[in-house]
């Protein structure tokens, strides 16, 4: 089901009769009292906008701009410029088990999320910042009030095609700032800065080098569910402690994410395996690092604890742009 934003039906009725926004909402206010208990508030902003002859929704098709993108929407097309490229991650549940993997794309009009499923997740190891991408096939949902364009194996993603061209994206903070004592189970898209006052040494884990999904163990190699046995390679996941003031939280960092933390190799980082002892060092010189990290808010249900894990992280964060964000505030 296609759905339209409260806001979003103010603005529609707002381009096309001039009306001020209150002299709207309070059309929409008499219209509730009406029709007490009987209907939402967006419903009866949709009346009000039905008997004002406003079209709310008008059929769209073909390549959208973002800003047209709505929630219910099917068989999506669009064009944007990739503005950041999140880490694959691994799920399981009783149901299903698979990999998903994210990135934020914009184009003139604003910009969106957009989630790969399964085989497509792959494909965001071929994508830098910049790419411009086109999508074909996807499905909108909303998730905590923001719309994302979902991608499963039926739908299309074509990396730099020719002749696509985005011109200046609309600018977008790269997440929503908060403080630590802030965080909420299942914020996404937040951006904290704080200090590492405790770093975890790193666990490496196998998995199948042709998906990427974690191998289990086997009376003689290891197997992975969906390419049997298999030789392993391995992947990697550290732990350190952000303060930032107002409170601390438990950060985790995947493979990606630990080598842009240590500014290391997949190389470099493989020789602690095998010699754990050489890494305390590197631990220390974390310690009174000050970085900015974006990623969502978890709640570990092991230790019933709220954790932070890392999407993006930025080992250096421009001070500049920090003292100019406190003198703003």
């Amino acid at each position: 089901m296609i759905k339209i934003p409260y806001e979003e039906i103010i603005l529609k009725i707002n381009e096309k009769t001039g009306m001020m926004a209150g002299e709207i909402e309070d059309r929409i206010d008499k219209k509730l009292k009406q029709l007490s208990g009987l209907i939402s508030k967006e419903g009866a902003a949709h009346i009000v906008a039905n008997e004002l002859g406003v079209k709310i929704f008008e059929p769209l098709s073909g390549r959208l701009q973002i800003k047209n993108i709505i929630s219910g929407m099917r068989d999506v097309e669009t064009v944007g410029k990739v503005l950041q490229v999140y880490e694959i991650r691994e799920f399981s549940s009783e149901n299903r088990s698979g990999k998903v993997a994210s990135m934020l794309i914009g184009d003139e009009t604003g910009t969106i999320r957009v989630v790969l499923w399964g085989s497509q997740a792959d494909l965001t190891a071929n994508i830098a910042q910049g790419f411009i991408v086109k999508v074909l096939g996807g499905y909108v949902r909303e998730n905590n009030g923001r719309k994302e364009i979902h991608l499963n194996d039926r739908s299309q993603l074509l990396i730099n095609p020719k002749g696509e061209v985005v011109k200046e994206v609309v600018e977008v903070a790269s997440g929503r700032r908060k403080e630590i004592k802030e965080l909420k189970e299942n914020d996404i898209d937040i951006e904290l800065l704080g200090t590492i006052v405790q770093a975890f040494d790193i666990k490496f884990y196998e998995v199948c080098p042709r998906c990427a999904k974690r191998a289990k163990p086997s009376s003689d190699l290891f197997v992975c569910n969906e390419h049997g046995n298999v030789i392993p390679s391995y992947s990697y996941v550290m732990n350190a402690v952000l303060d930032d003031g107002t409170e601390t939280i438990r950060c985790v960092f995947f493979r990606n994410q630990v080598e842009k933390l240590l500014s290391m190799s997949q190389e470099q980082l493989m020789k602690f395996r095998s010699e754990p002892a050489e890494f305390e060092a590197v631990k220390n010189n974390l310690l009174g690092t000050i970085i900015k990290v974006i990623g969502r808010a978890n709640n570990n249900p092991m230790f019933n604890r709220l954790e932070f894990v890392a999407q993006n992280v930025d080992p250096n964060p421009n001070p500049e742009e920090e003292l100019k964000r406190v003198q703003g505030n």
